[in-house]
């Protein structure tokens, strides 16, 4: 089954469309390197919590909205060599100036079991 690698963050609702743009650039690297899907999802309906939030996980602050996002692979050994290829990729760009807080953002890879 694949691999997916997925993430949240916060980014500020101010700075929506660039993260669109910046989605948009990344997703096309992705899939040059390897990735069968790219999904960017923009919060909408994100509530806080008292104890454990996305929210609270990704810090994010009152001008702020979370944002996911997952890249899907054939696999984990794919997943690791296209996105150790897509950070070197000249197409990646100046990544210091991301609209997300890249220093809140939570992260991880996932085995597939129901794909349905």
């Amino acid at each position: 089954m694949a691999w997916i690698m997925a993430y949240a963050g916060a980014v500020p609702t101010a700075k929506k469309s660039e993260h669109q743009l910046q989605a948009k650039r990344m997703a096309h690297i992705f899939r040059k390197h390897g990735a069968t899907r790219v999904v960017e999802s923009w919060g909408a309906a994100v509530p806080p919590g008292e104890v454990t939030s996305f929210p609270l996980a990704v810090q994010a602050g009152p001008d702020d909205t979370v944002v996911t996002g997952w890249q899907e692979w054939p696999d984990q050994a794919t997943q690791e060599a296209g996105f150790a290829a897509a950070m070197q990729d000249p197409d990646m760009g100046d990544m210091s100036d991301m609209p997300v807080n890249g220093k809140t953002i939570i992260f991880g890879g996932f085995e597939v079991l129901a794909d349905i």
